[in-house]
């Protein structure tokens, strides 16, 4: 096993408040036997007149001996463990909200966005990003699709449809005309690899498309709690 292994499987935040009071080479040595994306993270939420000190001792770090190294573990061991024993749970989050307004009636989701966007826009805004995500496009119908596609601007469409598994792709395909499908997938073809934040963005554009789409009464995204539509 190697040393400070129960830490890896600390909470990043839970283990720096324990730590960011110890002397900067006690950090520094545990810093250095972390995942350096987890090292990375306390080290930027330390405090600023420590970063560099911590950061300067890692660097100059070579060995240390076993001892040191088993004392420090027992010390950071027995304050981890007043952690342990409580029991502590995950609750709530942007994510849990959004998934509680998934499930709400259209009436009921209209009314909190709204009043959000007057207390807290830019919360509002995270949760109105994250409420209708891309891929859920294939729970449109058809004819919705269509209005949608007539909206879409052709390169973010293709951006869009870059990382997105079959079914959705098929969701458009079948939507649109045998030539502008196959001209789409051609467009796909040699556009080549795409930075994530570029796909991303595109399929953004799409969602805000079908979000206009809605509150404009063009198409209904159906909901739980509401009642089914009559053809």
């Amino acid at each position: 096993m190697r040393p400070f292994d129960f830490v890896r499987r600390t909470d990043p935040q839970h283990l720096l408040n324990f730590i960011q009071a110890e002397h900067p080479q006690t950090i520094a040595l545990i810093l250095a036997y972390l995942d350096p994306k987890k090292a990375s993270q306390i080290l930027a939420d330390l405090p600023v007149e420590i970063q560099h000190d911590v950061a300067k001792r890692i660097a100059n770090m070579d060995r240390t001996s076993p001892e040191v190294l088993r004392e420090v573990e027992r010390v950071l061991e027995r304050k981890l463990s007043t952690l342990a024993s409580e029991d502590f749970t995950s609750a709530g989050g942007i994510d849990a909200v959004v998934e509680i307004l998934n499930l709400a009636d259209r009436s009921t989701e209209k009314t909190i966005v709204e009043a959000l966007e007057e207390e807290d826009p830019e919360l509002a805004e995270e949760i109105k990003k994250r409420m209708f995500v891309f891929e859920d496009i294939v729970l449109l119908d058809d004819r919705s699709v269509q209005k949608v596609l007539r909206e879409v601007d052709t390169a973010d469409l293709s951006k869009a449809l870059k990382s997105v598994d079959a079914e959705v792709q098929e969701k458009i395909f079948k939507n649109m005309s045998k030539r502008a499908a196959t001209l789409l997938k051609e467009d796909m073809e040699y556009m080549g690899p795409v930075r994530l934040r570029d796909v991303e963005e595109a399929q953004q554009k799409v969602v805000n498309i079908i979000r206009k789409l809605e509150e404009s009464g063009e198409i209904i995204v159906a909901r739980a709690g509401e009642d089914e539509l009559v053809v």
